[in-house]
């Protein structure tokens, strides 16, 4: 915690830096709260009164400058709270944070008490108030207006009251709600506060209680009240790094202890009642939101819950650092910061008796909602989960067990009151009878030399030596109403063994159980992030450097880290990776190399060491297998001794040089203290601070003679800071000043913010998307998952919703984009059907122009877009909705295009969105939109790739070669599309239409067409061109070209072909309007230029034998390629068999070298010929005994290939002689056939006759390459494409 940092350096060691009181001033009297939110309707002693700060001591620290504006704020959050003698005046502890702009922290602890209020005029003015309540809501009027109440009317009103404040269960009386001068007593909250640097919460807690208690007592206490503060400020230090301290408040003294330098960083906020309050289950859950910086907003009406979880939840994130916005109380005042388009974790208390669905918050798209009073969260829509949870779940509530809490949230955490005891009645305790004598006189004797013990107290000493003394005492003591107060200062709050009291004990429990749950959270990090120093990217070569080029540096290498954890971390992990807790945390790995490492670093790296010593990179390491924390114990141990063993006392308070006779003492009220002798600490006559000085001194001196070597400091912080805000806005918002001035600057501060995390998100993901196809070109190796683009994806769509959510007007709907969505449609509409009812109608949308590739153009509009996802059933929320319009828009590569249309309806922008909006700052929404537009640039599948299940509207269109005039056919032509996903089924065609539209499951991306017709009639013979296929959501097309006949007697016969299909590149014409697009997929430009060499081969064109080598080597290259990447990146392999740089289409260039293929008359004959005739040849060499001499794996392997190849001759398709030879190639490369039948084919006698002498096939040396080649295929499981076998029974 940055805590640790405040404590060290210019700031000398002291335990607290103010101690402050807030309270009402009687001189500006009754002043309503208007940035509360003033209620009217509620009765006076309801309603929100400013408070001040009465007094704060010192004046000024140095270091730490007293912010009066927000301590006051935070110690009252809620203002001036008035009650009378019919209500319940308990006193309230609660702790606030004050983050400072460099990070830093200062805790506050506040104790609230009731003081009766003395001065007429405001209790005159609250009488006044409250007959003005009175005549304006007559209905309200309470029986204490009256005096003829009747009791039913009492109870009535009580009843009222008690709904409207569940929190206060303390009966009241008749005069509930109401006030009357003369009758009632009037009391007004009042708190004293202590500042500290570290958050000793316990100690600050029991410290403010006893000054409390001094005040309220019926004896004033020991000293006078200023020597217990002037020795908390001045005299008490800092406990030292893995040591404990005692120091003295009013009546006992109190111990504090600090974690060594190897340990978790302090953390005081019991975890033991965290837990309980929410459940060990739901906490798992808010801890993964934390880590992915969600917002994140906690709901309850105690502001010490609040804080406790907010400290707890971010103490459990050791060795990360929340970076944003970060408010555990969230005044009244400042509840517009809910509005923060970014990360934040923050409090707000809810009032009495509201209800949740009450509540309306800004956005709630990305939001965890944390009711911590109801016990129960509400989590964003879709976010992955923490690694082995169930398992952490199960560690956590075992712990939780050990120490008697219930893992399930709503159950009461068992512990023992603190020391907030009633004074009414003597405080001794029969308890006190195990308290060993030689302990209260060492206490006695250590206080004797303090000079703090009078003589009736040390007479008091006699009183203890007998139990039996003791007990007479406690009776006499109940019987006269004398009180023994001196036994307080000795036996505290009821002892437990060895002099300890139950508070002592209920301390150390909680320290214990603390450090135990962190450790299990602690040992997680240790584990996942075990290797992360080798992904480390140390590239610049001194500090200056490095945080000038900060934002172009790849500090991290993401890639090569996702590779090697376990798969099941992946989904976690890519998306924590690119959080800024994560940026922040390695930018720390890399400053620590030029200066010293930051204390959480420090303690990880150890960690690490020390776990490597043991492990040794064990290959346990990288599996998924749940390793518990192994160091409970030792972690609980070093806590218990510290506790147990003091190593440091502080010097006890002493009677200071005052005035005599101010400070008057006069119980129930707490005294004006002197601020002359507060205001300054002592001379420099003790140790601790000559200690301080010189340590200060040597480190000046160190200062100054590095600083020359270094950075300028305040360069150096400059760039520090701009290092660290990069992607991160407003880390904490000002509570002082709250000017609309100040405020618009911090709007401003978020629109800045919010565009330039649009530039580095469109950025990372061009980058990433580039660096892919890249791989795909040739150039460099792939460095991304499909599951990174999707972390990039929906962090687009986090973004997108932050922007729309800053600035609304009125909220509506959880998605602020799905319903500004929502309000264009109405608005569309409206126009749309005006535009039908008149003549002139021109339409908002274009059309996507594809006539050139014979497809009717499709209509691209925001609200056609709309409509598409509307129509689908499996999205249920308007964030989901949102989200996939964004997906579909990405992936049509209209986003930009969309959402300037959207923002083109100005009214509408300005009756949704207020002034400062981003969505209504002109420059920066066109910046925003033009980083969109860069998008373009990439293909993203982002829609069809999620969206696996639904339902997609699909146009195939069949384009024959007109000129032939072959166009016409008598036969019915059928069509079977097939994709990632599955296919259509055949589909019939009606005769010359030749389209077909039809609805099916989504197909993923298109891969293969079956084309094919039933032979029937006269013109049964057809020359097609291409098939165009196009999905009617996402407007991809796919061309899968043909150029070849089907009909029997013509071509190859085929009446039935298999084309293996393309993504189409949209028009010239459309290219200029969206941007310069990367090559397609699977195409590089040696894949181009081997393209034509396939459809050359012949065709009148002969490669030459190098050339086919080299297709051979690319093909078998692409596949080996293929099998290397993530299986979620693969993509078809169909293409890389049969398309036209596949297998196939290079084994049959290497097939048609030298084939005499002209024969008498001109008939063609095919490589298929000459398979089939080898074939012939081998079976009627077998029957005739010929092959019996062979060797026996030879002969099975002549019966596999006859097998294979009768197989494909009997199937009942008519897929041509050319489409027999594809289908045996694949069938060969899936069972790994083809480097067995290659030799027999090439031995077989047929060969002389069909092939030149000059033939490749005839080549033993080629032949031997090629199959040298083809063994390299083995390695991979080569599955294939059913629209591929399908008829084949083998």
């Amino acid at each position: 915690m940055s805590g640790t940092n405040a404590a060290s350096g210019a700031a000398p060691c002291r335990f607290a830096h103010y101690f402050v009181i807030c309270g009402i001033d009687t001189e500006t009297g009754l002043e309503p709260d208007e940035l509360a939110g003033e209620n009217f309707e509620q009765s006076p002693l309801k309603r929100t009164f400013k408070s001040k700060v009465l007094a704060h001591y010192p004046e000024n620290v140095e270091w730490n400058p007293f912010d009066q504006d927000a301590v006051n704020m935070l110690c009252m959050p809620k203002g001036l709270s008035f009650r009378t003698q019919a209500d319940s005046r308990e006193p309230q502890f609660h702790s606030f944070l004050i983050t400072r702009e460099d990070g830093s922290r200062t805790y506050g602890f506040v104790h609230t008490f009731y003081e009766e209020v003395t001065s007429p005029q405001i209790c005159s003015a609250m009488q006044t108030l409250y007959q003005m309540h009175q005549a304006e809501n007559p209905s309200s009027a309470t029986p204490s207006s009256s005096s003829s109440s009747s009791s039913s009317m009492d109870s009535l009103a009580s009843s009222l009251d008690e709904a409207d404040s569940p929190s206060s269960s303390s009966c009241r009386s008749a005069a509930c709600g109401g006030y009357d001068a003369s009758r009632d007593t009037l009391y007004v909250s009042k708190a004293l506060c202590l500042i500290t640097p570290m958050p000793f919460m316990h100690a600050c807690r029991r410290f403010l209680s006893q000054v409390h208690r001094a005040v309220t007592a019926s004896l004033p206490p020991p000293l006078p009240l200023e020597s217990y503060v002037h020795n908390i400020l001045y005299e008490v230090p800092l406990p030292p790094p893995g040591r404990s301290l005692k120091f003295h408040g009013v009546y006992e003294p109190i111990v504090c202890q600090r974690p060594g330098p190897g340990e978790l960083p302090l953390a005081d906020f019991p975890l033991g009642q965290t837990f309980p309050l929410l459940g060990v289950e739901n906490l798992v859950q808010l801890f993964n939101c934390t880590l992915l910086e969600m917002q994140i907003l906690l709901y309850s009406q105690d502001y010490q819950r609040l804080m406790t979880v907010a400290e707890g939840i971010t103490t459990l994130l050791f060795p990360f650092q929340w970076q944003h916005v970060y408010v555990p109380i969230l005044p009244a005042s400042l509840l517009h910061f809910l509005d923060a388009p970014v990360p934040y974790l923050m409090g707000l208390q809810s009032k009495e008796g509201t209800d949740r669905s009450k509540l309306e918050l800004p956005q709630e798209a990305n939001l965890c909602f944390v009711d911590i009073d109801n016990h129960c969260i509400e989590l964003p829509e879709d976010f992955p989960q923490f690694p082995n949870k169930p398992e952490l779940i199960q560690e956590l509530s075992e712990v939780l067990l050990r120490y008697g809490i219930s893992p399930v949230g709503g159950a009461p955490p068992t512990s023992v009151p603190t020391s907030t005891t009633t004074l009414g009645s003597v405080s001794v305790s029969t308890r006190h009878t195990g308290l060993k004598s030689q302990q209260a006189l060492r206490e006695l004797e250590d206080d004797g030399r303090n000079g703090n013990l009078g003589g009736e107290q040390l007479a008091v000493l006699e009183l203890l030596q007998g139990n039996a003394t003791l007990e007479r005492l406690q009776a006499l003591a109940k019987r006269t109403g004398v009180r023994v107060e001196a036994l307080r200062g000795v036996g505290g709050e009821g002892e437990a063994q060895g002099g300890r009291t139950a508070v002592d004990e209920e301390e150390l429990r909680n320290a214990k159980l603390n450090v135990q749950l962190r450790e299990v959270f602690a040992s997680r990090f240790t584990m996942m992030f075990a290797d992360y120093e080798a992904f480390v990217i140390q590239s610049a070569p001194d500090l200056e450097s490095w945080l000038t080029n900060r934002e172009q540096m790849h500090n991290f290498d993401k890639a090569s880290f996702l590779s090697d954890q376990p798969e099941p971390y992946l989904p976690f992990l890519s998306h924590f990776i690119e959080t800024q807790m994560f940026a922040t945390f390695i930018d720390n790995k890399i400053m620590s190399q030029w200066e010293e490492k930051e204390p959480l670093l420090r303690v990880f790296d150890g960690r690490i060491d020390k776990a490597r010593l043991y492990n040794v990179r064990a290959p346990s390491l990288r599996s998924s297998n749940y390793q518990r924390c192994t160091i409970l114990k030792e972690s609980a141990q070093a806590i218990e001794q510290r506790l147990l063993k003091i190593d440091h006392t502080a010097i006890h308070p002493h009677l200071l040089d005052m005035k005599i006779g101010q400070g008057k003492y006069e119980q129930g009220f707490f005294p004006k203290l002197q601020s002359d002798v507060l205001s300054v600490g002592p001379t420099n006559n003790n140790r601790w601070s000559n200690r301080t000085a010189t340590a200060q001194r040597r480190k000046d001196r160190h200062r100054q003679q590095t600083e020359h070597l270094t950075l300028d400091n305040d360069l150096k912080e400059k760039y520090m800071q701009e290092a660290r805000s990069l992607g991160k806005n407003l880390r904490q918002p000002k509570l002082s000043d709250l000017s609309p001035a100040v405020i618009a600057q911090t709007n401003w501060k978020f629109v800045e913010g919010l565009l330039k995390e649009c530039r580095m998100k469109t950025k990372r993901m061009l980058v990433e998307k580039m660096g892919r196809e890249a791989v795909e070109l040739g150039h460099g190796e792939a460095n991304i998952t499909g599951l990174e683009e999707n972390t990039l994806i929906a962090s687009l769509c986090d973004l997108l919703e932050r922007i729309w959510s800053h600035g609304l007007q009125v909220k509506q709907g959880k998605s602020a984009l799905w319903s500004h969505l929502l309000h264009y449609q109405a608005r569309e509409e409206t126009l749309e059907q005006q535009q039908a009812e008149s003549p002139v109608s021109n339409g908002p949308e274009r059309r996507k122009s594809e006539s050139s590739l014979g497809m009717p153009s499709l209509r691209e509009s925001v609200i056609q877009d709309m409509r598409h996802i509307q129509s689908m059933g499996e999205i249920k929320t308007d964030v989901g909705r949102a989200r996939a319009w964004i997906r579909l828009s990405l992936e049509k590569k209209l986003l930009s295009q969309h959402l300037k249309r959207l923002l083109s309806r100005q009214a509408l922008t300005k009756k949704l969105y207020k002034r400062y909006a981003f969505l209504r700052c002109e420059e920066e929404k066109e910046q925003f939109l033009f980083h969109l537009l860069s998008l373009n640039t990439v293909d993203y599948f982002c829609f069809t790739s999620v969206f696996t299940t639904i339902m997609i509207p699909y146009r195939a269109v069949i384009i024959p070669i007109k000129k032939l005039s072959n166009a016409m056919t008598t036969s019915n032509p059928w069509v079977c599309v097939s994709g990632e996903l599955g296919d259509s089924g055949v589909r019939q065609i009606t005769k010359n239409v030749l389209e077909i539209t039809f609805d099916c499951q989504n197909l993923g991306k298109l891969t293969t067409v079956q084309l094919g017709h039933d032979n029937s009639g006269l013109l049964a013979k057809w020359l097609v061109d291409c098939v165009m296929v196009r999905n009617e959501i996402t407007g991809h097309t796919y061309k899968f070209p043909c150029g070849r006949w089907l009909g029997k007697g013509v071509d190859d016969g085929s009446l039935e072909r298999v084309l293996i299909g393309e993504l189409a590149s949209p028009n010239a014409d459309e290219d200029c309007g969206r941007g310069c697009r990367t090559p397609d997929m699977q195409h590089s430009p040696g894949q181009t230029r081997r393209a034509s060499i396939t459809s050359m081969g012949g065709r009148g064109y002969k490669p030459t034998s190098a050339q086919i080598q080299e297709a051979i080597g690319e093909a078998v290259n692409s596949i080996c390629k293929h099998f290397h990447k993530p299986e979620k990146e693969r993509g078809s392999l169909t293409i890389l068999l049969c398309g036209e740089v596949g297998l196939v289409g290079a084994l049959e260039l290497f097939f048609h070298n030298g084939f005499k293929s002209a024969r008498l008359f001109q008939k063609t004959v095919f490589v298929w010929d000459f398979v089939e005739k080898a074939v012939a040849y081998m079976e009627s060499a077998d029957q005739m005994g010929d092959m019996q001499e062979t060797a026996e794996p030879l002969g099975l392997t002549c019966v596999s290939l006859c097998h294979y190849v009768s197989a494909i001759n009997s199937s009942p398709r008519n897929i041509g002689k050319d489409g027999k030879f594809q289908l045996l190639v694949c069938l060969g490369a899936r069972d790994r056939l083809l480097i067995q039948w290659l030799p027999l084919l090439v031995e077989c006698p047929v060969i002389q006759r069909m092939y030149e002498e000059s033939a490749l096939l005839r080549d033993r040396t080629t032949v031997n390459d090629l199959i040298a080649v083809l063994q390299t295929l083995h390695d991979f499981p080569i599955t294939l494409e059913a629209s591929l076998v399908k008829g084949i029974d083998l």
